[in-house]
């Protein structure tokens, strides 16, 4: 496969990180890591149980959470070898709580990302989330509250 065909789909792979969250499909989330490992920068929850028990401080209004997580300056290495990658971007995330919370930039960083290849298929090594500018996250997650 091609590394234009590889990038594809870990981008792929990403978007749908972005997306589950969004969605509020917690557990959608959480299974991109069944094999893998993810959080703030030092503090790494392994393993798609583990990473569930963490986003279930997100706070959900009707099956969501208000969120739009936006990806940018996106960055994507195809180790040598095939088998593995490493990506990088910006993530920025907008929350908005009708008649509650206006519409703003709540969580400003960078995702720091390792993908490992078998049999075709792509998949979360670890996903390390490093925090540039924090907002009010209160209304995203309950144990910031």
């Amino acid at each position: 496969m091609s590394n234009s065909a590889n990038e594809k789909r870990i981008l792929k792979i990403m978007c749908e990180y972005c997306d589950s969250i969004d969605r509020g499909d917690l557990d959608a989330t959480a299974a991109l890591f069944a094999e893998g490992a993810w959080g703030i920068k030092g503090d790494l929850a392994e393993g798609a149980a583990a990473v569930r028990a963490v986003l279930a401080n997100v706070t959900l209004y009707d099956g969501v959470p208000n969120t739009r997580h936006l990806m940018s300056n996106v960055q994507v290495e195809i180790d040598r070898d095939g088998a593995g990658a490493s990506a990088s971007c910006c993530i920025t995330v907008m929350q908005c709580v009708a008649g509650d919370f206006p519409m703003q930039a709540i969580f400003i960083g960078t995702y720091h990302d390792r993908f490992k290849q078998q049999n075709q298929q792509w998949s979360f090594v670890e996903r390390v989330i490093d925090p540039d500018l924090v907002g009010d996250m209160s209304r995203h997650r309950s144990d910031m509250a």
